[in-house]
């Protein structure tokens, strides 16, 4: 398997694609600039792209509900986060508590308190952050908690020799480190750490208690509510979470990101360096695998398959459905060696386009129906193939006797579609179109590119009045951005015959 990462830092947004021989598997989104259209709450929520994981934020608890054993923290957003008593059971002092035990939710918290709490999953919908009190920090081979003691290893690492000699060597880092180290601090061992050595992993030890140590003298000085900590940004997150013995090459269109990178592999991860190099061309980088279009497929509902049928993808308030339709593919042994075939395919690509749509919560697929237990039991092995490599927590339940499955995903973040898309107005709410913004971000990837085949000349947009407020409304970040990758002279034209999503970019005299 060759696994490659390609990484296009644009002018309005950074777009991370893993590639697995040469076939789209993972898709990162962060935009980074047209963030100051809101008030500072409301900029912080997570929407569009922008995500708060990972932020540790010293919070105020606003309301305890011991009927939810939940509490309500004023994390500095619009809505109030939500801290379960299974998050916050760290908090707890009880004599003799352990962890087979929840506490309630009272012994954790009190209303007014001020609590330091960790963003697991960004503001859903209506929803607010998802909290913990059981704060981490990760680092390229370890994951540090601070508050809690103790040795642990990633379930992805499965060699029990393996498993054996990398617990022995983080109780021997722990044992030596001394006062390098956090106090009490416990550590997981993720699965990068696999095949490495105790002075790897006392570096990696080491590094996450330098980032530790500023997060408390903030707590001593900060008031509720104040970020304490920031995850890393898009581009060394990149390198720290995706980049393994696997990857063959990491691929960049902006020489300043592909200088970030390096910097951060030599501090931290020095002999994947040499995998990372800029995008020569010819043409843009995403190109290289056509990822554009498959990009802009991701927002609908239809995926075709290779016999000819499709699976149809669609999600309401309560649930995600998964249809599959044999379409035109009939296989000349008949309607069971049909439906296997179809079945099989579409649960291949179901697992793939759960993770691209970013889809969570409960998922419902609709198989088409199969006579023999033996062929069910091999659909249900591929969906369950499909979605191992998945990060996502992911659980399957048996194919019903109406063909049926359901599958719980963890919501980490909104999908996708809404991120990039909205609820349209005219058709009452009946449909979705893309957002302004995400035509915008599009028209800058269109100017880059046209700016890449004509350079020094004047670029020309014509687009959607609205459209070009919002591009206009930024000025000089959409300029400044546009001409640090290489198109200096940009013009915008606001015409009413445009609907929303359509313009024209092409280069002038």
């Amino acid at each position: 398997m060759q696994k490659e990462i390609l990484i296009n830092a644009g002018a309005g947004e950074i777009r991370v694609a893993i590639v697995e021989d040469g076939r789209l598997q993972e898709l990162f989104l962060e935009r980074i600039i047209g963030l100051d259209d809101a008030a500072p709450k409301k900029r912080q929520e997570g929407r569009h792209g922008h995500s708060l994981i990972g932020n540790i934020i010293l919070g105020r608890v606003q309301r305890v509900l011991p009927g939810m054993q939940a509490a309500f923290v004023d994390v500095g957003l619009d809505r109030a986060g939500f801290l379960g008593a299974r998050e916050a059971r760290c908090l707890a002092d009880l004599p003799g508590f352990d962890d087979e035990r929840t506490p309630k939710i009272s012994d954790c918290v009190r209303e007014g308190e001020e609590i330091v709490v960790q963003v697991v999953k960004d503001p859903i919908g209506e929803k607010g952050a998802r909290l913990s009190a059981n704060v981490t920090i990760p680092g390229r081979l370890l994951v540090m908690v601070p508050n809690q003691s103790g040795i642990a290893l990633s379930r992805r690492i499965d060699d029990e020799a393996e498993r054996a000699r990398l617990m022995a060597v983080a109780e021997a880092m722990v044992a030596e480190a001394g006062d390098k180290l956090v106090p009490g601090a416990g550590f997981i061992l993720r699965s990068a750490a696999i095949g490495c050595e105790l002075r790897d992993l006392a570096e990696d030890a080491e590094r996450l208690a330098e980032a530790w140590r500023p997060v408390l003298a903030r707590r001593q000085e900060a008031k509720a509510p104040a970020t304490l900590y920031h995850d890393l940004d898009p581009i060394e997150r990149t390198m720290r979470d995706e980049v393994d013995a696997e990857t063959s090459r990491v691929l960049f269109d902006d020489r300043e990101s592909l200088e970030a990178a390096r910097a951060y592999c030599r501090r931290a991860m020095p002999d994947a360096e040499e995998k990372l190099s800029l995008y020569p061309g010819p043409g843009m980088l995403f190109d290289l695998y056509d990822l554009e279009d498959e990009i802009e497929r991701l927002v609908r509902p239809r995926v075709p398959l290779p016999s000819g049928g499709w699976i149809t993808i669609e999600g309401t308030e309560a649930l995600t459905s998964i249809d599959v339709n044999s379409g035109s593919y009939t296989a000349a042994t008949g309607l069971e060696e049909t439906s296997l075939k179809v079945n099989l395919e579409a649960a291949e690509e179901i697992g793939r386009q759960l993770r691209l749509r970013g889809v969570g919560g409960l998922i419902v697929i609709d198989f088409i129906h199969l006579g023999e237990p033996a062929n069910i039991q091999r659909v249900l092995d591929m969906l369950a193939l499909s979605l191992a490599r998945d990060r996502t927590p992911t659980q399957i339940s048996p194919m019903s006797e109406f063909g049926l499955v359901e599958i719980t995903r963890k919501r980490i973040r909104d999908p996708l579609v809404k991120l990039t898309t909205e609820c349209c107005r005219a058709c009452e709410a009946s449909g979705r179109v893309r957002t302004r913004e995400s035509v915008a971000l599009e028209v800058m990837r269109r100017v880059e590119r046209e700016a890449a085949a004509s350079p020094g000349k004047l670029i020309q947009v014509r687009a959607a009045p609205e459209v070009v407020r919002w591009l206009e409304g930024h000025g000089e970040e959409v300029k400044g951005a546009l001409a640090r990758r290489g198109a200096a002279r940009v013009s915008f034209e606001a015409r009413d015959e445009f609907a929303r999503g359509g313009f024209d970019v092409s280069a002038g005299p």
